[in-house]
């Protein structure tokens, strides 16, 4: 019985140095790694970072250009696009503000921009107004998008 206990307690011992070991890896990680993530609007929220649709003449409030992603957590094609804009997110970290709506939790903005359809990807340049793209991209699509509209090299 005593082996018994020996071998737990060794065995606990030994997965509780792992998993330190590993949480240690983990932070480390993360200080090297960029991990910049999209930002999830609110109406409130956009009204404040994005524009106040209230008004009839556009004006971008943000001084990074954006790019907003309207979806659905039940939308098929959306949820393959979610990583894409993750990943977009980091690369573009300091350059462009990368933003969703959930389409269900804000209707009004969808409305708003008559979106009908999604994943509705909306390009929002510092000055002019936005431009508009519907249907799932590549990321190749999303970052020439991203380069022609936006940052303009």
């Amino acid at each position: 019985m005593k082996k018994l206990i020996f071998v737990v307690l060794l065995l606990a011992g030994g997965l509780i140095t792992y998993a330190s070991m590993q949480k240690g890896n983990d932070t480390n990680n993360k200080k090297t790694v960029n991990k910049m993530k999209s930002i999830e609007l609110t109406k409130a929220d956009f009204y404040k970072k994005v524009a106040n649709l209230d008004v009839k003449e556009w004006k971008y409030l943000g001084d990074k250009p954006a790019v907003i992603d309207f979806y659905a957590t039940w939308c098929g094609p959306c949820k393959a696009v979610a990583p894409i804009m993750e990943e977009l997110a980091a690369e573009y970290a300091g350059k462009v503000l990368i933003y969703k709506v959930d389409v269900d939790k804000e209707p009004a903005l969808a409305a708003a921009f008559g979106i009908q359809s999604i994943p509705t990807i909306l390009f929002v340049p510092v000055t002019g107004k936005p431009q508009m793209s519907k249907g799932a991209m590549p990321k190749s699509s999303l970052k020439q998008a991203i380069e022609d509209i936006l940052i303009k090299k």
